[in-house]
């Protein structure tokens, strides 16, 4: 009984024959989606510049209700890194929240998210990765208090929260609001933070990118549908604006967490940055 219960409980993998479909990986696509999914925000050291951005030694620490998490070190290095993970257990990592041993992931690494990227995108971006720097820095461990130390507990946060559908239903969406649906609600990971959560850390997709309180920090994050006070006046083109530049229509510069996003997707082409706005013009107003 007990053997069964645990089976039950066990984080099921992605089927290793879907991720065949990936082709050798594509590391010119695997940049954009590094830059997309804001990998250097967590697991470069904090305040790294310039190319220390692409040693991702981690250590950053996210604060939140349930405890401190530390960003690991994910760089190629075969001791201390990602450097002798296969692709399997990378995309496991990243759509499934399980480590290569089989064990539950925190959702502070954004799989929520992250599970809506192609398997291609995937392979692509560990491509990508396996070209940067190593780091030997050791990962620091988390931080976390009783009860939600224990892991094998996320296995039923996961049946309640973690989804692959889309986040909205889009009506005759165009091919650009498409694109922009996807790396909104992909890799981008907006929501993580735009979306308010319930007191178990469950995003409110009745709610979806309706702002709330910080996460993983002080303040609020705005609302960024068409109905907030925040960004509901800016065209798709002034979202992309600000997106590629750091400057609002009234020249305001971006500030806050914000910075750190700004910067990296900035590293988008602009049809990609164009399709978010055009998306984020599409969503349901809050």
């Amino acid at each position: 009984m007990g053997a069964a219960f645990i089976v039950a409980l066990t984080p099921p993998r992605l089927d290793p024959v879907a991720l065949r479909s990936a082709a050798v990986a594509d590391t010119q696509n695997g940049e954009k989606i590094f830059w997309a999914s804001g990998c250097a925000g967590c697991h470069a050291a904090p305040g790294s510049e310039g190319d220390q951005r692409l040693v991702l030694a981690g250590g950053l620490p996210i604060e939140s209700d349930f405890g401190t998490f530390h960003a690991p070190n994910i760089s190629p290095d075969e001791g201390y890194g990602i450097g002798d993970w296969t692709f399997y257990e990378f995309a496991n990592a990243l759509k499934k929240g399980i480590g290569r041993h089989g064990e539950n992931l925190y959702p502070a690494l954004p799989y929520t998210s992250y599970v809506r990227m192609t398997n291609q995108d995937v392979r692509d971006l560990h491509g990508y990765i396996m070209t940067l720097p190593k780091s030997s820095e050791p990962s620091k461990p988390h931080d976390i208090a009783f009860p939600f130390d224990i892991r094998l507990a996320l296995s039923f946060w996961k049946r309640l929260y973690f989804s692959d559908q889309p986040r909205v239903a889009l009506a005759d969406a165009t091919p650009e609001v498409m694109r922009g649906q996807y790396l909104v609600e992909g890799p981008g990971h907006c929501g993580e933070c735009h979306t308010p959560r319930n007191a178990l850390g469950g995003l409110k997709y009745s709610d979806w990118l309706a702002g709330g309180p910080n996460p993983d920090g002080e303040g609020m994050i705005p609302d960024i549908t068409p109905g907030s006070t925040a960004i509901g006046d800016w065209t798709a083109g002034q979202i992309a604006d600000y997106l590629e530049t750091g400057f609002t229509p009234d020249y305001d510069t971006v500030g806050g967490s914000m910075v750190e996003v700004q910067q990296n997707v900035s590293h988008l082409t602009r049809a990609d940055l164009e399709a978010i706005g055009a998306y984020l013009k599409a969503v349901p107003a809050k």
